[in-house]
């Protein structure tokens, strides 16, 4: 009896040990599908930009969902001879409802020029250097046959290159893959929230994090005064500069259009015209915004040997650097740059030299190529050719000659407190994309920029009244409906939002962490236009500016200095049946912006709305929340412009694009020609024909120009996280 018990119990342990095994063997086998599957899944990207000042071995997302494993050669230096000990902590047992990721070994090609950078250094784009560095990288990233091989790609370089210079290039080809482009590309500022945030928010953030583990922690609120006092008159309008919103905007355009790398994605439509205009619009909204605020116009830093006279203290902490941003005091003044760890060594009388021969090419009317051939800016692609000289892209015709007059100007005023670093400090916030619209000196110098391409636009010839027309339409008015507020007046006021920090902090334990900022917001409005179409149905295209009605002396603007303040607020197209049209238009629907939606979310690399899964493109664009000027308590008065010009002169034929439009005045649309054959900024891009003086003169039967004013209510609302503006499509809506 004993025996058979005996023999029935080992024959039952012995079923058992071998079910054990096959379901062991089952659980090795998912997870060896479930790690390949990840080598081939898009989102795997987004676990590998999860706090990129965190080395990879850690686990990754919300609720440390992945592990990565790499191979221990490709740790980096400091952590290579404990790789045993690392396995044993940090490996698939320390995390049993992880994923693993083996990442398989890789002969990668030759990456020594960017691991030149050390991971505890700022990277630039405006160092030439570093551009070089990036150029590299983007070209292996790029150069990637398959998506599992891009993925093992950016795992084995992750920990050896500098985490800002990774997430650079990583962008850059995330943007441009074609088997990344529908991958919803985290913002900057969730992964490198140093560049966003006083360097408070992260001492406050480790306190939280670790007090209220698992709890709910209460937003960390920013002051909307955090870098100076109104004391300092620049003070006034920080709320617009030190916008996370803008400051993205500038850095993801670069990334949609990088000014170095591989040609295929350099070389894009209309690309120096498009930094241009840009660019022009930016200092046209910040001219805007200081008139509200009763400031004069900026004043363009054209005399590179004058003082700077703004200071500027950013208050901002690198943690990549571990040390805070530097300031730049009153009354600096530039000075030769001398930067041999950069390689970078150049004058003022460089930069002297560059901006006299890039004003004799404007008045000229020719530039000359690495040839010795004059080139043509009296054409049609003349704003383009000049624009890349200008920025000193990689497409510029000769950079012999017309030097790297935009990009070492940024840099000779970010490093003005150590230019020849003998006090070992790091450039300032003019040093960096998503950090240079902070500075005042940025639109000084954007402001010397804009009118070395508003003298060019001086030379050429003037709209004459049959190029602006379109015959047989006439625009009868047009309103503004403001929600809660009057009729022709655009409603502005406070906003707080909040900002989720955690993805890009590299503090235990993990868990939402959230910063509330305040900012600038405007109620949603709506445009109605009237307009009279005597011809047969036909397709136009509408075009609505805005401008201050009165410059700082409270004198009413002549039309050649008020055509550079207009700002852009919409186009598009829509269809003119024969006799009266009402347009309606929503200002969530701006040809210029992306939705608000865009610039504040929860990202969450685990799950993704059907509107995240719309390319990563659609992050480009000027952020909703500032459409509209600040305004002023008693009502700023401004002018409101409205033209319809005939869609058949301004189409572009090609394929209409799937999923987002949004910001396609400013960004254009991915891999397509810039959807609008007028010249950027038309028909205010050139000076008046003679006679229109004024606004009004200007105006032919196809367009009209409304006063309306903008009242600013120094309220404060918080956002209602469940509600949403919902925007609809990019064409507007004919009702009548």
């Amino acid at each position: 009896m004993r025996s058979k018990t005996a023999a029935t119990f080992q024959s039952t342990f012995s079923m058992g040990l071998v079910n054990m095994c096959v379901y062991l063997g089952l659980l090795f086998l998912v997870g060896q599908c479930l790690a390949q599957n990840a080598l081939n899944d898009k989102n795997t990207l987004l676990y590998l930009m999860d706090r990129p000042l965190e080395p990879l071995f850690y686990a990754k997302g919300a609720n440390k969902e992945v592990l990565f494993q790499v191979p221990s050669e490709y740790l980096s230096d400091q952590y290579r001879p404990f790789a045993s000990d690392l396995e044993n902590r940090f490996g698939a047992q320390s995390e049993p409802g992880a994923t693993a990721v083996n990442i398989p070994s890789m002969s990668l090609p030759d990456l020594s020029l960017p691991k030149r950078l050390r991971r505890d250094e700022l990277f630039s784009t405006f160092v030439p250097l570093h551009r070089k560095m990036a150029e590299r990288l983007v070209e292996v990233f790029l150069g990637m046959r398959s998506l599992s091989d891009f993925i093992t790609a950016a795992a084995l370089t992750r920990d050896s290159i500098n985490p800002g210079l990774w997430t650079f290039a990583m962008s850059i080809a995330m943007l441009h893959r074609n088997d990344t482009q529908n991958v919803d590309l985290p913002p900057v500022s969730a992964l490198l929230p140093e560049k966003f945030f006083d360097r408070a928010v992260f001492t406050r953030a480790r306190q939280d994090i670790n007090i209220l583990e698992g709890g709910e922690r209460i937003p960390i609120e920013i002051p909307r005064d955090y870098t100076a006092t109104d004391v300092e008159i620049e003070h006034r309008v920080a709320y617009f500069r030190e916008d996370m919103g803008i400051n993205l905007h500038h850095w993801t355009w670069h990334l949609v259009y990088p000014f170095g790398g591989p040609l295929s994605i350099v070389n894009k439509d209309r690309r120096g015209e498009l930094w241009y205009y840009q660019h022009q619009q930016i200092i046209a909204r910040y001219d805007f915004e200081r008139l509200c605020n009763r400031l004069g116009r900026v004043k363009p830093f054209n005399n590179f040997r004058d003082v700077l006279e703004e200071g500027y203290f950013p208050k901002l902490d690198s943690l990549v650097a571990s040390r805070v941003w530097p300031p730049r005091f009153e009354n600096t003044k530039l000075r030769d740059v001398n930067r041999a760890e950069q390689e970078l060594v150049f004058t003022i009388q460089d930069l002297e030299r560059w901006r006299d021969r890039i004003y004799e090419a404007i008045h000229e009317n020719r530039a000359r190529n690495t040839r010795g051939e004059n080139v043509d800016l009296s054409g049609p692609n003349g704003i383009d050719i000049l624009g890349n000289i200008i920025e000193s892209s990689s497409l510029s015709i000769n950079t012999n000659l017309y030097g790297n007059l935009h990009n070492l100007g940024h840099f000779a005023i970010s490093i003005v407190h150590d230019p020849d670093h003998r006090h070992l400090e790091t450039f300032g916030v003019m040093g960096d994309l998503a950090t240079a619209m902070r500075d005042p000196a940025f639109y000084r110098f954007h402001k010397f920029i804009d009118d070395m391409f508003q003298d060019y636009k001086a030379t050429q010839p003037r709209y004459t009244v049959q190029e602006l027309g379109f015959e047989g339409v006439n625009v009868r008015g047009v309103e503004v409906l403001s929600n809660g507020g009057r009729m022709n007046e655009f409603n502005t006021f406070w906003e707080q939002s909040d900002v989720e920090l955690s993805r890009g902090l590299d503090i235990a334990p993990r868990g939402p962490l959230f910063a509330r900022i305040t900012h600038l917001q405007h109620a949603p409005f709506m445009y109605r236009i009237q307009v009279e179409n005597t011809g047969q149905q036909r397709m136009g295209t509408v075009r609505i500016f805005m401008a201050p009605k009165f410059d700082e002396r409270g004198v009413p603007y002549v039309l050649r200095q008020q055509r550079i303040l207009f700002i852009e607020m919409d186009k598009f197209q829509t269809m003119l049946r024969r006799g009266s049209n009402t347009i309606e238009r929503r200002s969530t629907e701006s040809s210029i912006t992306i939705p608000y939606e865009r610039t504040f979310r929860r990202l969450d690399a685990t799950k993704q709305t059907p509107d995240d899964q719309q390319f990563n493109y659609c992050g480009c664009g000027w952020p909703q929340h500032l459409l509209v000027p600040k305004g002023s308590s008693e009502g700023f008065p401004v002018e409101l412009f409205v033209m319809v010009t005939n869609y058949a002169d301004d189409r572009v034929d090609q394929p209409e694009p799937a999923g987002c439009r949004a910001g396609h005045s400013y960004c254009g649309l991915f891999n397509r020609r810039y959807p609008d054959r007028k010249p950027m900024g038309f028909p205010f891009d050139r000076n008046p024909r003679q006679g229109a003086e004024t606004l009004r003169q200007f105006l032919t039967p196809n367009m009209f120009v409304a006063d309306m004013t903008i009242r600013f209510s120094d309220r404060t609302q918080v956002r209602n996280g469940t509600a949403r503006i919902q925007t609809t499509n990019r064409r507007g809506s004919n009702v009548g």
